[in-house]
């Protein structure tokens, strides 16, 4: 499998990455909304967090200098292999792009984890955002379906990469939003959404 090389990049070392390609603080929180996911899965699923992490930290660091598919992730991958990160890893990043599915299918778990979480992950951030205490722990599955079903809420988050998603990943949609939810309470403080109700995590 491609996931038995480590990664070569720390986890402040990937930061330093971001902070250099990345100024737009939307795409920043988006980042670290990803990165809480994959640790979050990658202890459910019992693999490598660190590794995951960092996948999802660094998935689109290069979107914001490079928006045009395949410039992104390509060039983001480039950049990574420069640097020294495994193959697998680059790998797993450039699986997120349905343009380049022939050439990086989503064969992993760890593949499949991340396109399930992305788009997913900005639906729920935004539904936090549009509650009164703007805190994430105040998000609840039947609130993110709602929101999900409203074409004009959210209108960027493409609500069929969701449902892809969570096809590929063999998973029921209820669940696999409350699994997001939860990855997403975990990480409240880094991503602002702590709101007035931070003493309930």
């Amino acid at each position: 499998m491609r996931e038995e090389a480590g990664s070569t990049v720390t986890r402040e070392e990937a930061w330093q990455l971001v902070n250099e390609y990345v100024k737009s603080p939307r795409l920043i929180n988006h980042l670290l909304a990803v990165e809480a996911c994959m640790r979050y899965f990658a202890r459910l699923y019992g693999e490598d967090e660190e590794t995951w992490g960092l996948i999802g930290l660094l998935h689109d660091f290069d979107y914001e200098r490079w928006p045009t598919i395949p410039d992104h992730p390509l060039q983001g991958e480039r950049i990574l292999a420069e640097l020294g990160v495994p193959e697998d890893i680059r790998y797993t990043i450039c699986s997120h792009a349905d343009a380049l599915a022939d050439r990086y299918p989503r064969r992993s778990l760890r593949d499949k984890v991340l396109y399930a979480v992305d788009e997913l992950s900005g639906l729920v951030v935004a539904t936090a955002l549009v509650r009164p205490t703007k805190s994430i722990h105040d998000v609840d599955v039947q609130a993110v379906r709602k929101k999900m079903k409203d074409k004009r809420f959210a209108a960027g988050v493409s609500r069929e990469d969701i449902l892809r998603g969570v096809q590929d990943l063999g998973v029921d949609l209820d669940e696999h939003i409350g699994h997001v939810i939860r990855a997403l309470q975990s990480a409240a403080d880094a991503l602002g959404l702590v709101g007035t109700a931070a003493s309930d995590d």
